[in-house]
């Protein structure tokens, strides 16, 4: 199914966007991020998050992004955001001219995480997939659209059966910089059973 974009809503809108029905243009401002404690001794939870809800337990969101990141931890990417405490953030943040982070944030109970891979700078489009299985989520990235690697799984503590979930872009720092979306898509689970060892049994 594709997704229309301008029935998404909002969580602190950016000065400035545009929104039709199969694109989303932002300009982020400076000084805006999601981030929770950790060793890095702050918290900021005040990025432009675009979302659309869903109570479906199974299904996968897919779309593209490009960015003119330049600015250290300039980020572009996919969110599931429930409240300041509890969310999950997969994006491109750019590190300096010769890498970037390809990297996922995990945030339960107000404690955010952070794995990230290195890559070339020089890339400036990236899809990204996430899937839901109940209260599991696993999140992967695409080059082309058509080949996707995996990021991370993940489980949320605090997940309900109704979620948002959506897109986001934000500059950490003084800067500011141009992120469009598109190809927005909501399929089956693309995130297959797994299909390796039995689970354990229940006590």
């Amino acid at each position: 199914m594709k997704i229309n974009a301008t029935e998404m809503k909002w969580t602190r809108a950016p000065k400035q966007y545009t929104v039709t029905e199969d694109r989303v243009d932002m300009i982020t401002e400076p000084h805006t991020d999601l981030w929770q404690r950790t060793y890095y001794h702050f918290r900021n939870d005040n990025a432009p998050v675009l979302q659309m809800e869903t109570n479906e337990e199974y299904f996968s969101f897919v779309f593209k992004t490009e960015f003119d990141t330049k600015v250290r931890y300039d980020q572009s990417g996919v969110v599931m955001y429930l409240n300041s405490d509890n969310w999950l953030k997969a994006s491109m943040e750019y590190e300096n001219d010769q890498i970037q982070r390809l990297g996922t944030v995990v945030t339960n109970n107000g404690y955010s995480d952070w794995s990230s891979t290195d890559i070339d700078a020089s890339i400036k489009s990236m899809w990204f997939r996430l899937s839901r299985r109940g209260h599991d989520f696993c999140v992967e990235n695409s080059t082309d659209g058509v080949n996707f690697k995996q990021m991370r799984i993940c489980h949320m503590f605090n997940v309900e059966k109704t979620i948002s979930f959506g897109i986001y872009a934000c500059s950490s720092e003084y800067s500011s910089f141009s992120a469009s979306f598109t190809n927005m898509e909501m399929t089956e689970c693309k995130w297959l059973p797994h299909d390796g060892q039995a689970p354990d049994e229940e006590e």
